[in-house]
């Protein structure tokens, strides 16, 4: 399903900043565990690896290979994720919007 160019040009301006967000929080998660002195190196250590195979499936479906016949399904990924902020959104056209918002209603119902 191919977007229009110029919505196409602002999903790849915001997928770098979602993908940095995406990123941090990870971090962010990885730093929990590592921080968790109540558990042993090995059970830290077999929490990460399944954070990070967790996270590395999420990463993939949002952000690996973006093509434009993929970005709405990315856009939808990422926004899934709330790795898109509203000032983004707004970026869209009023057609993406509109499918952006329906699939959030669709999400939250």
């Amino acid at each position: 399903m191919d977007i229009k160019e110029s919505d196409w040009k602002v999903f790849r301006k915001v997928r770098e900043p979602a993908l940095e967000r995406y990123c941090q929080r990870v971090l962010e998660d990885v730093r929990r565990i590592l921080d968790k002195k109540s558990s042993s190196y090995h059970e830290r250590y077999l929490q990460l690896w399944k954070l990070l195979r967790d996270r590395d499936k999420t990463i993939a479906i949002a952000f690996n290979d973006p093509r434009r016949s993929q970005a709405f399904i990315q856009l939808a990924n990422i926004d899934a994720e709330n790795l898109l902020t509203e000032d983004e959104l707004n970026q869209f056209s009023d057609e993406m919007r509109e499918r952006v918002e329906s699939l959030r209603e669709l999400r939250d119902s």
